[in-house]
């Protein structure tokens, strides 16, 4: 049998385009949470209700994903063990994180929110370095380096004015990217045993039920009772700020790998400052902006070392 080797580039060279696509895809996704959140935030809806709300409607998807991964013929039975992991990787990942990081958006703008959030990479060296001993380069320390400077750059211009709330909102987002970071670092050793669709199904699954019990604790689960523009958004991020990007983001991995995809995904800030500059008339200031731009490229550093 004769091989095309053309044939076989021009495969490789049209699965990493699509990859890539779906991975900067996923980025604008991720990037629009923060927009919808911050306009939520306007009718007077708090944090957790908001979180149980685009759980709930993500819910279904991921049911009916679970069922249908379920009855492949290729499907691995998942251990006991393997199980507890999914279980609290999901409820550090999709609760803890993800409801810091709305709470994070009462006090800070989307565009700060993403640029904080994006230095969840270089926590992930650090865990590494200090739990499984891998050692940071030259290259890696620069890229922490420019990062950290970038976020001093972006806080500067609201210091002064917002003190107390910019340090506060600055505490819940960067708690939220710590939290990931390890959710990310745990992942990296069970995602390769039960599949990244399995993992990413039953994560969030699993974290709904802490969310569901957190919002009884807090108001019974009275949220019902919200202007209907409220339900829209709730939808609405559930569709495309959750279930579409997760898979997308989990097929692009596959693709393009995740040195690549952590390049890619670095867009997602620059996403937000354009939505928020648009639909939140957030103003960026010159150096927020100068700021934003150092941290994209120390993450940009970071997931180039990570690949190569």
């Amino acid at each position: 049998m004769k091989i095309n080797f053309s044939e076989v580039i021009k495969m490789q060279q049209n699965n990493y385009l699509s990859g890539a696509l779906m991975v900067i895809f996923s980025a604008f996704c991720f990037a629009l949470k923060g927009i919808f959140i911050k306009i939520a935030y306007r009718y007077g809806i708090d944090t957790i209700s908001l979180l149980t709300l685009r759980m709930l409607f993500s819910a279904p998807f991921y049911i009916l994903i679970a069922l249908w991964i379920s009855k492949k013929q290729d499907n691995m039975a998942i251990s006991k063990n393997q199980w507890q992991w999914i279980a609290g990787l999901g409820i550090i990942g999709y609760y803890l994180s993800s409801f810091f990081d709305f709470e994070s958006l009462n006090y800070i703008t989307a565009h700060l929110e993403r640029v904080l959030l994006f230095v969840y990479p270089t926590f992930v060296l650090f865990i590494n370095a200090f739990f499984r001993k891998k050692p940071i380069s030259k290259l890696q320390d620069l890229a922490l380096g420019v990062t950290y400077f970038g976020i001093i750059l972006a806080f500067s211009q609201n210091i002064e004015t917002q003190q107390k709330d910019i340090l506060l909102g600055a505490f819940w987002v960067i708690l939220a990217g710590l939290i990931y970071a390890c959710y990310l670092v745990g992942g990296d050793k069970i995602i390769p045993q039960v599949g990244s669709n399995r993992f990413t199904v039953y994560a969030l699954l699993f974290a709904t039920v802490p969310v569901v019990v957190h919002c009884f604790i807090k108001n019974q689960l009275h949220i019902w009772h919200y202007p209907k523009q409220i339900y829209v958004i709730g939808i609405t991020m559930a569709i495309f700020v959750t279930v579409i990007p997760t898979f997308a983001m989990s097929e692009g991995i596959r693709r393009v790998g995740s040195g690549n995809t952590a390049i890619m995904a670095s867009s997602g800030p620059i996403f937000t400052i354009v939505l928020a500059t648009v639909f939140l008339g957030e103003q960026i200031a010159f150096l927020q902006i100068i700021g934003t731009l150092f941290v994209l490229l120390g993450v940009f550093l970071i997931g180039w070392k990570g690949e190569k």
